[in-house]
């Protein structure tokens, strides 16, 4: 059912708020991961001989050794000897990795046999290790990859990012990042696998972005010209929003944009003829006697909650922070509601529009 809505003109003389520039990221691509070379050699493990004999003896140069995960009680590694002061017998495999000056590292897996403050090889010696670091740059985001010498899993964490951009693992990606346009060079990535063995690279990145302008006055438009329309202008929390044909003269249609707490995030609060009423665009999931149907988009007072916080995807889609559901019409003066996908019909794609551009 369409929504009948009020119109007047834009008060003369209104005040606009004061704005920012800010970033909301729409895109990653990034070149060629630099792998680093380990800068180890002859690593090694054996056992003692003379006043070590009751030890194990590590062999290599231009590493430091030091025990992977939560060691084995009793055992201990200093400097090259690892040793036991425990009681306990049997056998018990220990790893135990050997880091270079750049803190890549490699891992040996050694497995051992204890008896009391004495531990002694008691296989082979296995090299673990990391190669073919690399990067993959699809649909806006970037994704690491290495192989183990030894199958284990591998972590990925990303350092030297630009501000507004947080690692991830494997992806790197620009859901709610909100870091300058730009290619960034010298951008680091570390892979670790399960054993300790870590390989570090290095690579540039580039960020696309929309430009959001924080304070503006304006609307959320879609390409069909709908916008958010405030039911009658009612200054109510729990007043519907609805889309509406977005215009200069239909304070319905007025809001200004504002930042987000969470990372990438905007919100939209009612500003007719240009005056901030303190009611911002949310999705409380239900619980309102005005919108007895989930999901459903109204005003709310303006707080600092994920409800009232909206994030663009790099294809325009709109997604509620607190719900993960995107924004979508159901027709010309049909209340906005969340969903699961956006529509087929490309009407959840909105872009913020300022007022000086909305038509008369």
């Amino acid at each position: 059912m369409a929504i009948p809505l009020l119109g007047s003109a834009l008060a003369v003389g209104a005040t606009l708020p004061a704005h920012a520039t800010t970033w909301s990221d729409t895109g990653l691509s990034a070149t060629t991961v630099t792998a680093d070379t380990f800068g180890g050699a002859g690593l090694g493990a054996a056992d003692g001989s003379g006043p070590t004999a009751a030890e194990i003896v590590l062999s290599g140069t231009g590493v430091t050794w030091s025990l992977q995960g939560p060691p084995r009680a009793g055992v201990t590694v200093s400097g090259t000897t690892i040793s036991y002061s425990g009681t306990g017998t049997g056998p018990g495999p220990i790893v135990v990795d050997a880091t270079d000056s750049a803190r890549n590292a490699e891992a040996l897996q050694i497995p051992v046999t204890l008896a009391a403050g004495s531990i002694q090889t008691s296989g082979l010696v296995v090299t673990d290790s990391l190669s073919t670091l690399a990067e993959a740059s699809t649909a806006g985001t970037v994704t690491f990859s290495a192989t183990s010498s030894a199958s284990n899993n591998i972590t990925y964490a990303e350092s030297s990012l630009p501000s507004g951009l947080v690692s991830g693992n494997p992806t790197l990606t620009y859901v709610g990042g909100t870091a300058a346009p730009g290619t960034y060079s010298n951008v680091k990535v570390t892979a670790t696998d399960s054993d300790g063995a870590v390989l570090n690279g290095t690579f540039s990145l580039t960020v696309d972005v929309n430009n959001v302008t924080i304070g503006t006055a304006g609307d959320e438009v879609n390409p069909f010209g709908n916008g958010f329309d405030v039911y009658q202008q009612h200054q109510d929390p729990g007043t519907i929003i609805a889309g509406w044909p977005a215009t200069q003269a239909d304070p319905a249609t007025h809001f200004q944009i504002l930042a987000g707490t969470h990372a990438g995030a905007v919100k939209f609060e009612y500003a007719p003829n240009g005056k901030g009423t303190g009611l911002c665009v949310s999705d409380p999931r239900g619980g309102w006697a005005s919108d007895p149907l989930p999901d459903g988009l109204i005003l709310a007072w303006c707080n600092t909650g994920p409800f009232q916080q909206f994030v663009a995807q790099s294809n325009g889609n709109l997604k509620n922070v607190a719900t993960g559901l995107y924004v979508n019409p159901a027709g010309k003066g049909a209340q906005l509601r969340g969903g699961t996908a956006p529509t087929s019909w490309g009407g959840s794609v909105y872009s913020w529009t300022e007022y000086n551009n909305l038509p008369a």
